[in-house]
C-alpha cells in the first residue's frame, strides 16, 4: 500500500481533483476534538489547514460568548466564509457543519468535499469544554449544538469517527478509511 498524501489523494480519490480541490472537513459539535484532529491530520497529509471558528463573523462570536446560540441567520454569513476559502483552497477545514443543509451548501463551494464526523458522547463532550482555555465556547451551549446536530446520511460523501482514542489513533483512522477510498 502507498504512503497517502495530498498528490495521492488529489489523483486517486478525488478523481477530478484538479480542477475541484481536495477537501476534507472535520464536523462536529464544540469539544469534539476537530481543531486538533484536522491540525495533525493535516500535518500527517501534508495539506493546508484552516480552522472555521476563525471565520466566524465577530457578531457571532460574542453571541456565543455570552451564552446565546447561533440560529441559521447567524450561520449563513459564516458559512460563506467558509465556501469562499474553500472554494480557494484545496486542504482541510474544521467546521460544526452541524446541518444537512450546511453540508451541502459547503459543498456548492467543495463539490469533492468529504465530511469526517467526529462524535462522542456529551459527557466526553462537556469535560472536554470544561478543560479548553481561551476559546469563546461556553460548555452551556453544548446542548443546543447536540439538539441541532443531523448526522451524516448514507448518501453523504463521510464517515463518523469516534472521539474516545488519541488524538494520533484517529487521525491513524481516519487515514486508512481515506486509502481505503483511493
Amino acid at each position: 500500500m502507498h504512503s497517502l498524501d495530498a498528490t495521492t489523494l488529489e489523483s486517486e480519490y478525488f478523481s477530478t481533483s484538479r480542477e475541484l480541490g481536495v477537501h476534507i472537513i472535520l464536523m462536529g459539535v464544540s469539544g469534539s476534538g476537530k481543531t486538533t484532529v484536522g491540525t495533525l491530520l493535516a500535518q500527517r497529509l501534508n495539506m493546508t489547514y484552516r480552522d472555521g471558528d476563525d471565520l466566524h463573523p465577530q457578531a457571532n462570536v460574542e453571541k456565543m460568548a455570552a451564552g446565546i446560540p447561533l440560529n441559521d441567520e447567524d450561520r449563513w454569513p459564516w458559512l460563506q466564509r467558509v465556501g469562499d476559502w474553500l472554494a480557494e483552497h484545496n486542504g482541510i477545514m474544521a467546521c460544526s457543519a452541524l446541518k444537512r443543509s450546511y453540508r451541502d451548501y459547503i459543498r456548492e463551494y467543495a463539490p469533492t468535499a468529504v465530511f469526517v464526523h467526529v462524535h462522542g458522547s456529551r459527557e466526553l463532550l462537556a469535560s472536554r469544554m470544561a478543560a479548553r482555555k481561551g476559546h469563546f465556547m461556553p460548555v452551556s451551549l453544548l446542548d443546543s449544538q447536540l439538539a441541532t446536530l443531523e448526522p451524516l446520511e448514507d448518501d453523504e460523501p463521510g464517515a463518523v469517527f469516534s472521539i474516545e482514542p488519541t488524538p494520533e489513533e484517529i487521525v491513524e483512522a481516519i487515514v486508512e478509511w481515506l486509502e481505503a477510498k483511493a
